[in-house]
């Protein structure tokens, strides 16, 4: 196979396409920073250091991982333990993936450089979670919430209370979605001794806490619309998210799982842009912009 051949398998193998769940949230704590559009150079280099860690979090989860998935139906086709990719070249992309996130953090401001082997450690530490916490849900949730706190320090320089808001927003959106998404790996995890809510709490058990966890992520939501100032563009946003959140859940109720693929991927992704877009017609709308 080729370079670009392995490219593919690669971007196939991290779910690349997946990057919609966490980078309109990047871009959400960069408007509310900005108070406005960021500039040109700082939306780029926002771009490229969320490219970069989710990136290398993903080929790091998926080396990590590359075993355990063997042993799983479910994942026993992913790029490496169908021998579609050697863990060489994975590793290689991991490390040119770190260097750009490193790279790009360096010209945003010195702050988000010195918080990158923060954000590295979480990445590290969430692939090795299922072997001995049920928390590893919320260790993802801490992931994803670096987003919008990194862009908010790359425009500020500084954490301030509306980024702490929408980043545990975003721990417990992800945190709750991440539940549900494992309620596939249940009989798996119980049988190979591995650690997550589902395998824990069994379907029910996990169903409710994926609604607490988003009730949650709502209740913070009011909290940034109030610490931030927003208005009825962003309280319209905040309102068909709510109302995603609602359709989501019902998708699955009395654990039904036929409809996950809906309920996680087609819902969250719709979530983290209608509330990016909501925010940032709220922000220019308050600035004259709209």
């Amino acid at each position: 196979m080729g370079p670009v051949g392995k490219i593919r398998v690669f971007l196939e193998m991290i779910k690349f396409s997946h990057t919609v769940f966490a980078l309109p949230f990047a871009f959400t704590g960069a408007v509310l920073a900005a108070r406005g559009l960021p500039t040109p150079a700082q939306a780029f280099w926002i771009l490229m250091a969320m490219v970069g860690a989710r990136t290398a979090a993903m080929g790091m989860n998926r080396l990590i991982d590359a075993e355990i998935d063997a042993r799983n139906p479910r994942t026993a086709g992913r790029a490496i333990p169908a021998g579609l990719i050697g863990r060489g070249t994975v590793l290689l992309f991991i490390v040119l993936s770190v260097a750009l996130m490193l790279f790009a953090a360096s010209m945003l401001n010195p702050l988000c450089l010195y918080l990158s082997p923060v954000a590295l450690f979480f990445l590290v530490l969430y692939s090795y979670c299922k072997r001995f916490t049920a928390l590893a849900h919320v260790v993802l949730g801490i992931c994803l919430a670096a987003a919008p706190l990194g862009a908010w320090i790359a425009i500020r320089g500084a954490v301030e209370l509306p980024a702490v808001f929408l980043g545990l927003a975003v721990l417990f959106w992800v945190a709750g979605f991440d539940i549900l998404y494992a309620l596939q790996d249940l009989e798996f995890d119980q049988a190979s001794g591995l650690h997550s809510i589902p395998s824990r709490l069994g379907v029910n058990g996990s169903l409710w806490t994926a609604r607490l966890f988003h009730v949650a992520m709502v209740a913070l939501l009011a909290g940034l619309a109030a610490s931030a100032g927003l208005g009825p563009w962003f309280l319209a946003g905040f309102a068909v998210c709510c109302a995603m959140l609602l359709y989501e859940h019902w998708l699955l109720r009395a654990g039904d799982l036929s409809k996950l693929d809906a309920a996680f991927f087609t819902m969250n992704g719709y979530i983290s842009i209608t509330l990016f877009v909501a925010t940032l017609v709220d922000v220019l709308a308050r600035r004259g912009g709209v």
